[in-house]
């Protein structure tokens, strides 16, 4: 409670291109090992790189979308650094001049600062043998695949503006929802095209001056940047608690041991040796391009919120959710183009927005990796669905039946509900008729009853379930 804590991120977003950032290797994911490589790519002498022009477009694309100023003239920069994943010992990035900076993102009602976003090549990936889940603590030899070298990345640089592990986490939920909006990645932890850096210090509270940062490095899903940050502000604040000082380090979270490990003391820019990259020309982004690329950005996930809020009437909780995935969001507005075709159709939104947030997305969170769009489930079939439920055709649970069985069997909802004998009967003459006859059979449960007992409502009602095989309207 004396500490406040003090969060940057560092994200990097592989960007969806066919080609890498400065040659003419396929980005595709997977393949042998080093078959997805050129001369350029693996830094052999005398090859020289050549930007690709739709990485630029996409990083305008994101620029904009998060609210950046753009940078009509840029350029890159040289990193240098010795590391086996780029065999040329120096990274093409952006330091001097990004493409964007000062933009902004509204997470949980807090404004985060983007302090700058930049282009620049991923490195090849380490593959480490022997030793425990693949790390390179305890491994006895390491490989290294060259494919992933060049594929493009932004870097999303934020401002020391988030306070707890749970922001960071919306953060980047948030980021990862903008970017699939605008089609420029496909934003996979488990592929490594979203991945992050947490910096992360303590300051006593109503102080102004940062504490000491340390960096967890590479966390590769929202879980483990929760869990790694907390654990390393929880150390943070015992160290300081007992008078002791924190380092300035960069560290790995290890899932299994629920702790953080020191992999380096943390270099600086001057490290780096950075200086303007001498095989690329600076260039020069014209008024018309930018404005072009910000006249094809597709409606972003707070704008369609919005939308579905004040046009359909649902709760903002509803539509932040069905926001959360740009899936569920354009089936949404899919089935809501059907139901305004009829008169009265916007009574179905909310009907409709329960089925999606409850029942499709736990479909499809259960079917990890599985898309809405080669399911049996059309905005038609939906419609029908939630029309059913409302007409009181069918209970609740029964609509939970029909959806699983429109998923398994690629059937219409009333054709499912007629072969199962699953409709409803709702007519009062006949449901009173069993009332009567499940009163009249059970006269000591109807004496409880009367004798104050009225839990066993609960009976009698099941009771009349079960005399109407299930179709009696509850």
């Amino acid at each position: 409670m004396n500490w406040e804590t003090v969060i940057g991120l560092e994200t990097h977003v592989e960007l969806a291109t066919k080609s890498k950032i400065f040659c003419a290797c396929t980005t595709a994911f997977g393949g042998a090992p080093n078959t997805h490589c050129c001369p350029v790519c693996t830094g052999m002498p005398g090859a020289l790189p050549v930007l690709n022009g739709k990485v630029v477009e996409y990083a305008v694309r994101a620029a904009l979308a998060l609210g950046c100023t753009v940078t009509r003239y840029s350029r890159f920069d040289r990193k240098n650094y010795f590391y086996p994943d780029l065999p040329k010992a120096y990274q093409i990035s952006q330091l001097y001049l990004p493409i964007g900076r000062d933009g902004t993102v509204e997470v949980g009602g807090r404004t985060v600062g983007i302090h700058e976003l930049h282009m620049e090549e991923d490195a090849g990936k380490m593959v480490h043998i022997g030793g425990g889940e693949g790390r390179i603590a305890g491994a006895t030899h390491s490989l290294v695949d060259y494919n992933r070298a060049g594929t493009p990345l932004t870097e999303l640089v934020t401002e020391p503006d988030l306070r707890t592990p749970e922001e960071a986490r919306l953060f980047m939920q948030k980021l990862r929802q903008i970017y699939l909006a605008l089609g420029i990645s496909d934003c996979s932890m488990e592929e490594g095209s979203l991945r992050c850096d947490g910096n992360v210090s303590l300051r006593r509270r109503g102080t102004t001056a940062f504490g000491t940062k340390t960096e967890l490095k590479n966390m590769n899903s929202f879980k483990n940047l929760h869990d790694g940050l907390a654990y390393e502000i929880c150390r943070q604040a015992e160290v300081l608690e007992e008078g002791g000082v924190i380092y300035q380090e960069t560290c790995h979270w290890d899932p299994s041991a629920k702790r953080t490990i020191v992999m380096r003391v943390k270099e600086t820019a001057d490290d780096y040796r950075l200086f303007p990259e001498p095989d690329l020309a600076p260039y020069d982004l014209t008024d018309e391009f930018i404005e072009g690329v910000r006249a094809k950005l597709p409606e972003l996930p707070d704008q369609k919120a919005a939308r579905f809020a004040a046009d359909f009437g649902l709760t903002s909780y509803d539509a932040r959710h069905l926001v959360e995935h740009r899936a569920t969001a354009d089936f949404f507005d899919e089935c809501m183009a059907l139901a305004n075709a009829e008169a009265d159709g916007g009574k179905f939104a909310k009907p409709l927005a329960n089925l999606i947030i409850n029942d499709v997305a736990a479909w499809l969170n259960a079917h990890e990796g599985g898309a809405l769009a080669d399911t049996p489930l059309t905005a038609a079939r939906a419609l029908s669905l939630v029309k059913l439920l409302a007409s009181d055709a069918i209970s609740s649970k029964q609509a939970k039946e029909v959806f699983s069985a429109i998923m398994d069997e690629d059937a219409d909802p009333e054709a499912i509900v007629e072969a199962c004998g699953m409709k409803q009967v709702s007519d009062t003459g006949a449901i009173e008729a069993v009332v009567d006859e499940v009163i009249a059979a059970n006269p000591d449960e109807v004496a409880r009853y009367r004798d104050g007992n009225t839990k066993v409502i609960g009976f009698f009602v099941g009771q009349c379930m079960k005399a109407m095989r299930g179709q009696g309207n509850p």
